[in-house]
């Protein structure tokens, strides 16, 4: 399995689903709390589910259980807590909700999945760290940030 991680900020419609389509994602989870997004149109989970089948034949899946919960989120938002705080919460969280092995069991049958965020970059967000966690336990699985 290849394991993607995208942001859809600071991307134009056109530029997201290229890239989903270019590299044959066959399932994009969504791990952002809330899938309802005003940040961009697009990226609304039900029509992203729409467009994602429609032009790139590709399944969406929104899995909050690999979201931050809003306590973690919004404190990192609002800078009370730094990213190495928020990474100190994070972690453990993911291991308590068993995140690794449910994302194995879940989406083992794909060849391509693709993480779902916000932010541009991967570097601060949880999708990184998250698709760090995977690779961790399942090696054979390679992870390209797009």
């Amino acid at each position: 399995m290849v394991l993607y991680t995208i942001g859809f900020t600071q991307k134009s419609a056109q530029q997201f689903f290229e890239l989903i389509k270019s590299n044959n994602m066959d399932m994009l989870v969504d791990i952002r709390l809330n899938n309802k997004s005003q940040l961009a149109g697009f990226a609304k989970g039900n029509d992203l589910r729409y467009f994602l089948e429609e032009i790139c034949n590709c399944e969406y899946q929104h899995c909050i259980e690999y979201a931050p919960t809003k306590d973690i989120l919004d404190s990192y938002k609002k800078k009370t807590i730094s990213w190495d705080e928020y990474v100190r919460q994070y972690i453990p969280l993911m291991q308590k909700r068993n995140a690794v092995q449910k994302f194995a069991e879940r989406f083992a049958k794909y060849m391509a999945v693709c993480l779902l965020c916000s932010e541009p970059t991967p570097e601060y967000c949880h999708r990184r760290l998250l698709s760090e966690m995977i690779v961790a336990d399942y090696p054979a699985i390679t992870v390209k940030h797009i």
